[in-house]
């Protein structure tokens, strides 16, 4: 045993030189991912720690965190590269989505066809707004898509439980549009023809605004008119600017003069003269 130890003292330290040249020789064993493997890896563990996998604290450092940006961008970009990617591809089918759903949407708000119920539902909606004339529902109707069959069968159900009414439709028209807008009977019957609503509907509710009515309404409109004209315009600028404004309103030539003449007499732009009418002249 001594001899044993006398031995070892006169050989002197053991020179482990050669062994780590083997290790750097043969070079850090490199991980699947491409890094350095650790001491763990080879079942050991090292007493300080790979600079390139963590620093003090155990995070992974900045240039491993950098190296990874690196490759992941790189493997990206080989991506990119050699399909295409999922964003254009998804705007694509979106873009067909929103398409097909503007179609279907399109096909619900005007069904090819359609039937009766689905046509009085319409209508119904329609006349919940205000009261239309028969050839206004059937004009929509066809707007929609619904044959003339249909149209003609939803609208003829309708009118017998008296929700469409030409005659009644006329007379509400006829009141509402003189009473607020000031509309003469030929401005009405005009605006009846265009709504098809035939003669002998519309005449009853004209027949029911008189001369009498006219004037009225005509010398209301005149003398609104007369509060925004220049106390010295000249007589004849005002005569056509009034009679122009009561012949746009559906008013006939001879209502426009008589209320005109008085309007301005009254508000002494001209002297009272019953035989003046016929110095107004044409507008």
């Amino acid at each position: 045993m001594r001899r044993r130890l006398h031995e070892l003292l006169s050989a002197g330290p053991v020179d482990t030189t050669e062994n780590r040249s083997g290790a750097r020789e043969s070079g850090p064993v490199r991980s699947v991912e491409g890094g350095s493997a650790d001491a763990d890896f080879l079942g050991a563990r090292s007493s300080s720690p790979d600079p390139q996998r963590a620093d003090s604290t155990g995070a992974p450092s900045r240039n491993a965190r950098r190296g990874r940006s690196r490759r992941g961008d790189s493997r990206s970009g080989a991506s990119a590269r050699g399909r295409v990617g999922p964003v254009a591809a998804g705007s694509e089918g979106d873009a067909w989505e929103t398409e097909a759903g503007a179609s279907r949407s399109t096909s619900e708000r005007a069904p090819v066809g359609g039937t009766v119920e689905q046509a009085k539902e319409a209508c119904l909606r329609l006349l919940a707004v205000r009261a239309r004339s028969r050839a206004e529902l059937l004009n929509r109707l066809a707007a929609k898509g619904f044959t003339v069959e249909v149209a003609e069968s939803a609208v003829a159900r309708l009118a017998e439980v008296g929700l469409v009414d030409d005659a009644a439709f006329a007379e509400q028209w006829v009141h509402a549009r003189h009473t607020f807008s000031g509309k003469g009977r030929q401005a009405l019957a005009q605006e009846l023809r265009r709504k098809g609503v035939a003669q002998e509907d519309a005449a009853p509710a004209l027949a029911a605004i008189s001369t009498d009515d006219e004037q009225a309404r005509a010398t209301d409109l005149v003398r609104r008119k007369l509060r925004t004209l220049p106390r010295d315009l000249d007589r004849d600028k005002a005569i056509r600017r009034l009679v122009g404004m009561l012949a746009r309103r559906g008013y006939s030539q001879s209502t426009a003069y008589t209320v005109v003449k008085a309007e301005l007499a009254a508000a002494d732009h001209e002297p009272a003269d019953p035989h003046g009418l016929d110095d107004l002249g044409e507008p």
